[in-house]
């Protein structure tokens, strides 16, 4: 990592520091933290204040020169930001500006005739904490309400600031209405503990601190309950992760708000009015309270440059952001990692450190407050339990017996009654990490401690997390420390690889719980029938374990994970089991979705691949655990259902034996035999059913389940075979999790291209499609959809306009159809190079082109329109989104169903690549 000299990386935030290692304690006092309630270091050394009185006298009716200064002023910050300047003068700089300035205004307009009230300063303006686009939060506490000469003062002064462009949050209320609006909701509490005079009467401020007291109102207990209570419904709201791609750097978990949580506790429970007197009270330490300051100081570096990047109130380190902010703060690609990631990385362990303190300052204060005074309850010679938590014995603990280290994770997973951990034991844990050594790993105490976490029947996710925020994951397994923060500059991957890979380690677990059944029963069915869960979770652990080093991460993790478990006791059988499922915990995923299923040589290879049925359940699971981890919106009901089709025809095949592969003319049989029985209980005559039959060949039988036929045929039995009305229908919730939509018309030269412009300008996914082509001068067309959100489509006036929409395209073929949607804000920030492979699948004579390009609106309508232009005929398409990226395959013939010749081919690519590239820089 490199930083340009203004971002200076300090050992709180070095790697090592993050992946889990703590400072020692140091002697001395850090630098002083501003206090949380007044304004920040003196300003006389900025000339530009000195100007501001006579504007303002100057300015009764002309306001230009004051919002010229403040232009200026906002200019000269941005210049001091980019000089070096430390963030803490300049964030107190521009609230001292805008002190002077409505102290100015007070006086030009207010001073006289309201000499009762007070001018006050809330919120984050209440502790002198300004950045350039803050809320500039103000009371005017009155006596009574404004009247005449009042009133009119009062207009003058806010209509002043909106003609200067100051954008001001104002509230005028007496002390009582504070008080009540107070009782009601503890945010107006919370924002009323901050005030702070700007100008007017120090006594009516006094007295509505007086009353907000904690011993007229919100006592310290309830205030503390609210606030943890708010922390937790805030931190939900981001998936309570701080690992998000665009995480907010003011609410997010471990964000400026979290300190901020600590310091309203303080304040209201000690009178704290800074940091520094937390480390005074016993509460922080000075190693804690030097990482506090660093942490608030980057998290104020980060959200000062969005602002002065943004020119507005923007708090989310969106992927722009990001590149421009790595840019600024001098971050350089290096060999596996990018500037960006870099830069994110950081973030991230700096949050994860903020996290770390809240929690611990909190159960420090839920400690002080909370909790009665009771005697402890032994566990064992090092553990107890004090107030429902755990507390080590002694400080000395960890030194004396270091194996305690791991034996408290285990301890919290044998007693689930217990809430969490003593402050004081979190400390000790910190401060002993640094035992947590080479000799610690290799002993075989620890290897059994280390096993029974994983396979308790208990919090196995819940304590990994805790071992992870309290560095101790990252000690034990020096790989995982590596990854802690580590994100991927992509819309694939929604969190770091940490993070997402404890979710996969939790999405298992899921499985594991008979109460979460109803999410995926089959992986729920498998997961809690394997003997040896451990391996499992195990191989979630490593599988993403090699991230960023370079080289395939599959073939490097795989060699860690097996020399990790032989490490720590497993069998070699089970230790070349995870090894195997790391190498190829993404086999299973590609195949499916990239893959033509529906053909048994693809499922014979893939048994063969697996070997045997034990194989094939790890892997499943393993799969559908890591796909629902990488991102909320990857996994979807269309995912579901094809990765359980998958696992149940590879498991049919293994069943059968490798020797006897499946046969492609008893799978036609099957299916036709499973088709009729469905429609002959449906009413279907069966006369009418071989007559449809007549009209399709053997693939369509390979390519369509039994549901499917069933419906095509439910739907084309009583149509008379030389109408050529076109037939359009939906059926809403297929078999494949999807919503089916079914053209069958003459075939057009047209067809996909049209169709998929149609679906792709109403919003709709589309995950596959099957073109099928009939002797008699027809073809069937399917395709899956899915709503954007991935859901199919069930509301049935959606429905119908889909229908007509298709009904018209087909109708109207004169008319011209396009794609007009938007590229998306995130997928515009990445540029993916398009690539085009076109290969010859000789067995099943035709051709496979394998497009990978940026993913946008109207990228198949293009695909559809050259294939058609180069007299290519689709047979079926597979649609795979990965995140910014389109990763399609598509499978053709020439006009005559054959394959493409090798020049045609090249001719198609090039066709291929010139239209795509051409839209995409449009």
């Amino acid at each position: 990592m490199r930083c340009s000299p203004w971002v200076r990386p300090t050992a709180a935030h070095t790697d090592t520091v993050a992946a889990g290692e703590t400072e020692p304690e140091e002697a001395g006092e850090p630098t002083p933290s501003a206090p949380l309630g007044a304004a920040g270091p003196s300003l006389q050394d900025w000339p530009l204040l000195a100007r501001l009185p006579g504007l303002i006298a100057a300015a009764h009716g002309s306001p230009a020169a004051v919002r010229e200064l403040l232009a200026e002023a906002l200019e000269q910050l941005k210049a001091r930001f980019f000089a070096d300047e430390p963030i803490e003068t300049l964030v107190h700089a521009r609230a001292q500006l805008i002190d002077r300035l409505l102290q100015q205004l007070w006086s030009a307009y207010c001073a006289a005739s309201m000499r009762e009230s007070a001018l006050v300063a809330v919120g984050g303006y209440g502790r002198g904490e300004l950045h350039p686009c803050s809320d500039i939060d103000i009371l005017l506490l009155v006596t009574h309400p404004p009247q005449g000469a009042e009133r009119a003062a009062l207009e003058r002064l806010l209509t002043f600031l909106w003609d200067i462009g100051l954008e001001v949050g104002h509230s005028v209320r007496t002390v009582e209405e504070c008080i009540e609006q107070s009782k009601a909701d503890v945010s107006v509490m919370t924002t009323l503990i901050e005030a702070r005079l700007l100008a007017g009467s120090p006594e009516l401020l006094a007295g509505l601190r007086e009353r907000l007291a904690p011993q007229q109102l919100w006592p310290v207990r309830a205030f503390f309950e609210a606030k943890v209570r708010e922390q937790a419904e805030r931190h939900l709201k981001a998936n309570d992760t701080a690992y998000n791609l665009e995480p907010n750097v003011k609410s997010g978990p471990g964000g400026l708000r979290d300190i901020q949580t600590i310091a309203w506790v303080a304040k209201r429970h000690f009178g704290a009015e800074t940091l520094d007197e937390l480390a005074r009270h016993g509460f922080l330490s000075i190693a804690e309270l030097r990482r506090l300051q660093q942490a608030q100081s980057f998290l104020w570096k980060v959200r000062f440059g969005l602002h002065v990047l943004t020119g507005r109130r923007e708090d989310r380190l969106l992927f722009d952001h990001q590149l421009r902010l790595a840019q600024i703060f001098g971050y350089e690609d290096a060999s596996y990692t990018l500037a960006v990631e870099q830069l994110m990385q950081r973030y991230y362990r700096t949050v994860k450190d903020v996290s770390l303190l809240n929690e611990l300052l909190l159960q420090l204060f839920r400690e002080a407050i909370l909790t009665e005074s009771e005697p402890p309850r032994p566990l064992n010679a090092r553990f107890q339990v004090r107030c429902g938590s755990l507390e080590a014995v002694s400080d000395t603990v960890f030194a004396r017996a270091p194996s305690a280290l791991l034996e408290l994770f285990v301890l919290l997973q044998q007693h689930p009654e217990i809430d969490g951990v003593r402050a004081s034991t979190m400390r000790a844990v910190a401060r002993s990490l640094w035992l947590i050594d080479e000799e610690f790993r290799q002993n075989p105490r620890h290897h059994r401690l280390f096993l029974e976490i994983v396979r308790s029947p208990v919090g196995v996710t819940h304590e990994l997390r805790r071992m992870n925020t309290y560095g101790v994951l990252g000690r034990y397994i020096p790989a995982f420390g590596r990854i802690v923060g580590r994100m991927q500059y992509d819309l694939f991957h929604a969190y770091t690889v940490d993070a997402h890979t404890l979710f996969v380690v939790s999405n298992l677990r899921r499985f594991a719980i008979a109460r979460y059944d109803q999410e995926l029963p089959q992986a729920s069915r498998i997961m809690q029938q394997l003997q040896r869960p451990e391996v499992a979770y195990l191989a979630a652990l490593f599988h993403d374990i090699a991230k960023g080093r370079g080289g395939d991460h599959s073939e490097l993790g795989a060699t860690d994970a097996e020399a990790f478990c032989l490490e720590q006791g497993l069998s070699p059988y089970d230790a070349r089991m995870v090894a195997w499922l790391v190498r190829n915990h993404l086999a299973f995923s590609l195949t499916a979705q990239k893959q033509d299923i529906s053909d048994p040589e693809v499922i014979n290879a893939f048994a063969r691949k697996v070997g045997d049925e034990a194989h094939l359940d790890y892997l499943y699971v393993l799969t559908c655990a890591d796909v629902r981890a990488t991102n909320p919106k990857l996994w979807n009901s269309w995912k579901a259902s094809l990765f359980q089709d998958f696992y149940q025809r590879v498991r049919r095949a293994l069943r059968r034996g490798l020797e006897s592969p499946i046969d492609p003319e008893q799978l036609v049989s099957e299916t036709r035999e499973a088709a009729r029985k469905l429609m002959l209980a449906r009413g279907i005559a069966a006369p009418n059913i071989e007559r449809v039959w007549r009209r399709f060949s053997d693939s369509y039988f390979l390519q369509h389940s039994p549901e499917e036929a069933a419906w095509h045929m439910r739907l084309l039995a009583d149509r008379d075979p030389s109408c050529d009305e076109p037939l359009v229908a939906l059926d809403p919730r297929s078999v494949h999790g999807t919503t089916a939509v079914l053209i069958f018309t003459r075939l057009l030269e047209h067809g996909f291209e049209r169709t998929t412009a149609v679906l792709d300008q109403l919003g709709l996914n589309v995950v596959d499609a099957r073109i099928t082509p009939t002797g008699d001068g027809f073809s069937l067309d399917l395709y899956h959809v899915l709503e954007d959100d991935g859901a199919p489509i069930v509301d049935g006036e959606r429905r119908e306009e889909i229908e007509q929409a298709l009904w018209r395209s087909l109708h109207h073929p004169e008319q011209s159809v396009a794609v007009h949607r938007r590229v998306p804000r995130q997928a515009r920030m990445f540029h993916t190079p398009t690539q085009i492979a076109i290969s010859v699948d000789e067995r099943n004579a035709r051709s496979v082109i394998e497009l990978i390009a940026g993913d946008r609106p109207g990228l198949l309508y293009d695909v559809g329109k050259v294939l058609t232009g180069e007299g290519i005929m689709l047979q079926a398409a597979k649609i795979v989104t990965v995140g910014e990226r389109a990763e399609d395959i598509f499978y053709v013939t020439d006009l005559d169903g054959r394959p493409l010749e090798e020049a045609r081919a090249a001719r198609l690519s090039d066709r291929l690549y010139h239209a795509l590239t051409q839209r995409a820089a449009a």
